[in-house]
């Protein structure tokens, strides 16, 4: 790098031992950089306890000083701290099938399984993940490949291939009175079940999938139709939505107006509305300006829910997602019942 003509500021060195001082000054005097600018970057037990270490290493003051920041006596990283505190010193334990087609690729479902730990650690709970496959389910090995789990989220995702998978997924988690997260697909995947085996239209389908169903409970909006171009139908960026106040979702925000972020082209079917709400389904949110169905839970299920958006977007460490928060609280309860 110094041959051509890149001079660091800041060297962070990947380690798996402690570096002591004298490997220190000698990086920093081949480097032509200060030795409290040689940084240990030494292997941790969780990604999250990297904060804490570079802070123990002052490489905020380091990156302060180069930038003539003005550096302040302390950094606080209270809530960081009872975040880690909390994940490593859980209480609980729980065991949540995520079903998707994507399962083998490790990141597929990253921004879900973070948002997993962030709720996991609010609610001291450790949460093992137990990865199906939406294509393996069927009416046959769902008990199998689904029992004793103490919750179920169905993934996002796109096009046909493993979809009946996934419905025979929401049908267990429903009859076997098992939390429920449905997360945009998820949640159209929750409609058909529901239409098929509660209100009795086994013909009932996403018109994605099914273009010429009798019963397309999840289509595309009248205005969308006519727009060749998929890019140009889909929904994406942040949407807002009024909640029902008499539903779970509502009691887990706690406010009733809400904006939440999409990634996607079809909708729930407003002409099946009444239907739904008839056979205690509740429309738990609705977005103010298109009238779209935003949410749907049922009434007679400790903890059933879908939704079109993508909740796992907005999770962090500082303010877990809401969403994650009662649904795995939803699990450690299932799971004492037992």
């Amino acid at each position: 790098m110094l041959e051509q003509g890149v001079q660091p500021d800041i060297i962070v060195c990947r380690t798996e031992r402690p570096l002591n001082e004298g490997i220190k000054t000698k990086i920093a005097q081949f480097c032509n950089v200060t030795s409290d600018a040689v940084i240990e970057s030494i292997d941790a037990e969780t990604i999250y306890d990297v904060p804490l270490l570079m802070r123990e290493e002052e490489l905020d003051i380091a990156v302060l000083r180069q930038t003539a920041t003005p550096i302040p006596e302390k950094m606080d990283l209270t809530d960081w701290e009872h975040f880690l505190k909390r994940l490593k010193n859980p209480k609980n334990e729980v065991e949540i099938a995520l079903v998707g087609k994507y399962v083998e690729l490790k990141d597929a479902y990253k921004s879900i399984n973070e948002a997993f730990v962030h709720g996991g650690s609010a609610n001291e709970c450790k949460v093992n993940i137990r990865l199906v496959h939406s294509e393996e389910i069927t009416r046959d090995t769902a008990q199998k490949l689904l029992e004793n789990v103490d919750g179920v989220l169905v993934a996002p995702g796109f096009g046909g291939r493993g979809i009946e998978g996934k419905i025979e997924a929401v049908k267990y988690a429903r009859e076997n009175v098992i939390p429920f997260l449905g997360i945009c697909l998820g949640m159209q995947c929750a409609a058909i079940e529901f239409s098929r085996n509660v209100l009795g239209h086994p013909e009932a389908h996403s018109t994605e999938f099914e273009p010429n169903s009798p019963f397309p409970v999840i289509d595309l909006m009248e205005e969308q139709k006519g727009i060749e171009d998929k890019g140009g139908t889909m929904r994406l960026g942040a949407y807002d939505c009024i909640l029902d106040k008499n539903s779970k979702t509502f009691q887990m925000y706690h406010r009733k107006n809400i904006s939440e972020r999409h990634r996607h082209r079809f909708e729930f079917n407003n002409e099946y509305r009444e239907l739904f709400e008839g056979a205690g389904m509740r429309l738990a949110g609705i977005n103010p300006q298109e009238d779209l169905v935003e949410i749907i839970e049922l009434i007679d299920h400790p903890w059933f829910v879908g939704v079109q958006f993508h909740p796992e977007y907005k999770s962090t460490v500082k303010e877990p997602h809401p969403l994650f928060v009662g649904f795995i609280r939803a699990a450690i309860d299932t799971k004492n019942r037992k």
